[in-house]
């Protein structure tokens, strides 16, 4: 089998994308990588808290290595963090990094590209897969998701804080894809067949966040669309049952 680390979101992409790689059993996970914002310990871009991180990686039974952000890394700082890491894992014996990824080939690109500085390669398990076919496999399989963050110029305040089910789905703007590979929102995974016991939360505060766009495309490697506009983002708070 092949050593591997699966670069964990906490969100719907990652949980289907983890679990056909542990269906096909050519791939040994010895560690999740997630991104944290260091000065908010929550899951970067979802805005989870990294308890429930915590909690997600327990119940799958898979080691968790956060990737420590400062508050607003750049690219040069982030890039800088990450080939740290990934020099770290290829001298403890990984030779694949898997990931969620749908379909934006910039962002492939770019993880290809960034693995192969130092002898990792990338792996994609959903990628070019039709995104309302796979959002539908994945409510079938009895995974259950929430929505944690929306970008406010496709989804409103009222979509975070609610759960993805087929009729969900049928509320959803045209111009926003299924599984919001476009940025339009993100997930938090709390139950499902990966996971020994549900992850418990009560939902918390709803806030409006606004930020500076990149620039430039390659200052985005995890937008498609970067444009010089201010950006803004629901986020919907989960809070640890203890």
């Amino acid at each position: 089998m092949k050593n591997s680390v699966f670069n964990w979101s906490g969100g719907k992409d990652s949980a289907l994308a983890l679990h056909y790689i542990q269906q096909q059993k050519e791939y040994d996970i010895k560690r999740l990588l997630t991104s944290v914002n260091d000065t908010f310990d929550r899951v970067s871009m979802h805005g989870v808290r990294s308890e429930l991180l915590r909690e997600q990686a327990m119940s799958l039974g898979i080691p968790l290595q956060e990737l420590r952000l400062p508050e607003n890394p750049t690219m040069e700082v982030y890039n800088d963090l990450l080939t740290d890491v990934n020099n770290t894992l290829k001298e403890k014996g990984i030779t694949h990094s898997i990931f969620g990824d749908i379909f934006l080939e910039d962002l492939k690109k770019y993880r290809e590209e960034q693995l192969a500085k130092v002898g990792i390669q990338a792996h994609f398990p959903l990628w070019k897969r039709d995104t309302k076919e796979l959002v539908h496999e994945f409510i079938d399989l009895g995974f259950k998701t929430i929505l944690v963050c929306t970008k406010a110029e496709f989804l409103g305040k009222e979509f975070v804080g609610e759960v993805i089910t087929k009729d969900f789905l049928k509320e959803l703007p045209k111009n926003v894809d299924p599984c919001g590979e476009n940025g339009e929102f993100h997930t938090f995974v709390y139950d499902g067949p990966i996971f020994k016991n549900p992850i418990d939360f009560t939902i918390g505060e709803k806030v409006y966040k606004t930020y500076d766009a990149p620039k430039k495309k390659e200052d985005a490697c995890f937008s498609s669309t970067p444009s010089t506009k201010e950006m803004g983002f629901h986020f919907c708070d989960l809070i640890p049952v203890r």
